[in-house]
């Protein structure tokens, strides 16, 4: 019996085994995530690139594999960022011992899943130390990127933002 490997631990290990080969002209590390809402991040990827944990309310995650940062940065330089947000708890499940109530429950959580879809700017990073891409999910579905090295909270890292937000009660159009 082979002893099992966790997948975020071979992801970490294919964006190290991806970033040194790129590391000549560019620099990789792990998608990550701060959900700063009441919904949860059932999914997200960035250019196409999965950010594979779900990352409930007022959370973060990730650690999927790779962004790569343009060794240089540019003027106008953004991603694209995909998400779908839904309900953020099992609240009201109701087993799976009433098929008709379970049923009704999966098309209520079901009725409120949202595709999302951005273009976001990508600060400049010129000078800095790259360490992939953490989103910033905001209320009314805007959206944060930072490469920064520094963790969430810390007093060195770029977006202050808190954690919990309150959803407004209109957002801008």
């Amino acid at each position: 019996m082979s002893n099992p490997i966790s997948y975020q631990v071979l992801m970490g290990a294919l964006c190290g085994l991806v970033g040194a080969v790129l590391a000549q002209s560019a620099q990789a590390s792990t998608l990550e995530a701060i959900n700063h809402t009441h919904w949860a991040i059932n999914r997200f990827s960035v250019d196409g690139r999965s950010g594979i944990d779900i990352i409930g309310a007022y959370q973060g995650g990730g650690g999927g594999c790779c962004y790569v940062a343009p060794s240089r940065w540019q003027p106008g330089m953004t991603v694209r960022v995909d998400w779908e947000t839904g309900a953020g708890s099992s609240e009201g499940f109701p087993g799976t011992g009433d098929w008709p109530k379970f049923l009704a429950w999966e098309k209520e959580i079901k009725a409120q899943k949202r595709q999302h879809s951005k273009l976001v700017p990508v600060p400049d990073y010129t000078g800095q130390k790259v360490c992939g891409l953490t989103v910033h999910f905001l209320p009314c579905d805007d959206l944060q990127v930072t490469t920064s090295c520094y963790a969430y909270g810390s007093p060195e890292y770029p977006i202050k933002t808190p954690l919990h937000l309150p959803e407004p009660q209109t957002c801008p159009k």
